[in-house]
């Protein structure tokens, strides 16, 4: 069973965290999930690491600050810049010595990015590999949700005045009978052909917990990144991308961009899979993730700490 502990940080953020394994393994994988979401995510990845892997490999999962069971947070720090920064602190708290992969779904691949651009020194020094799954480093720019690119631009205008509205609601939780009325097109844009219907349950459970603040305040800062140049300055570690076909929101181009800017990386299309990729193909990531371990595990530990931010941790329930 995994242990539950609270990372503070510096605003007083309080995010909720989830480490399995002994903290004295050769590797730490740090799975962070997409935008809405949380750590929950990743069960189909915490299980098969735990068999292939045992002791070698610490698995840590956590909520982003507005997202589960993290507390809220100030609306200026609804960014992807902050969540970079909340990244050190988890590391430099949860994870302070030993060799890091870090996995990325969506928002959560931005955030790695994002660390490796505003952290580099700290960057270099821990992490030994990367997984990329449904994520992008160029924005909104190849979003059109499947559609005609004139109809993806009035959708892209529609949604991002309704995030300006819902980032102005604070900590309210959208209402669960709203989001049961929208469980069809939950389904429609995060999922492929085949979809488990427990996985929409636990996706509308995941987007139930999420402050409207973090909905909606998240969306300027996720359109406007861009960082396949800070990628290319990463070619030295192992590297794996993943993305469905059947994707509407971070769309095959996004992932081959990633994979021509770092050129370590393991490019993996699934056909008819969707952009939740961890729970509609786990066999494929979980797979992609057991490669980069193996890796990461031959690879000589670092020898120097970072240049992290600190922070405060402690058990909880």
């Amino acid at each position: 069973m995994p242990e539950h502990v609270e990372v503070r940080l510096p605003d007083d953020v309080r995010l909720h965290v989830a480490v399995t394994g002994p903290a004295d393994a050769e590797v730490t994988a740090i799975l962070l999930h997409g935008w809405t979401l949380d750590g929950r995510s990743w069960h189909r990845q915490l299980a098969e690491v735990g068999e292939r892997f045992g002791d070698r490999v610490r698995v840590v999962t956590y909520d982003a600050r507005g997202h589960g069971r993290s507390s809220c947070m100030a609306l200026r720090t609804a960014t992807l810049a902050q969540l970079g920064d909340d990244l050190a602190a988890v590391l430099d708290q949860v994870a302070p010595t030993g060799k890091v992969v870090l996995v990325g779904h969506s928002m959560g691949g931005m955030t790695v990015m994002e660390y490796a651009h505003r952290h580099p020194g700290h960057f270099a020094a821990r992490i030994a590999g990367l997984v990329f799954v449904s994520t992008t480093a160029e924005g909104h720019t190849h979003t059109v949700y499947g559609l005609s690119p004139r109809i993806a631009r009035l959708i892209r205008l529609a949604e991002t005045t309704g995030a300006g509205v819902l980032a102005r609601c604070g900590s309210w939780r959208p209402p669960r009978a709203l989001l049961r009325a929208l469980r069809p097109s939950i389904r429609w844009m995060l999922f492929g052909d085949r979809c488990d219907p427990a996985d929409i349950r636990l996706v509308t459970s995941a987007v139930a917990h999420a402050s409207l603040r973090s909905i909606g305040g998240f969306r300027a800062s996720i359109g406007a990144q861009h960082r396949l140049d800070t990628l290319a300055a990463l070619a030295h570690l192992p590297a794996a991308a993943l993305v469905g076909d059947r994707d509407r929101l971070t769309p095959p181009p996004c992932a081959e961009s990633i994979a021509a800017a770092l050129p370590t990386t393991e490019l993996t299309v699934c056909p008819g899979a969707g952009h939740m990729l961890m729970m509609e193909r786990p066999d494929e990531v979980n797979a992609a993730l057991a490669a980069v371990l193996e890796q990461a595990l031959a690879r000589p530990a670092p020898d120097r700490a970072g240049d992290g931010p600190s922070a405060g941790v402690g058990t909880v329930g």
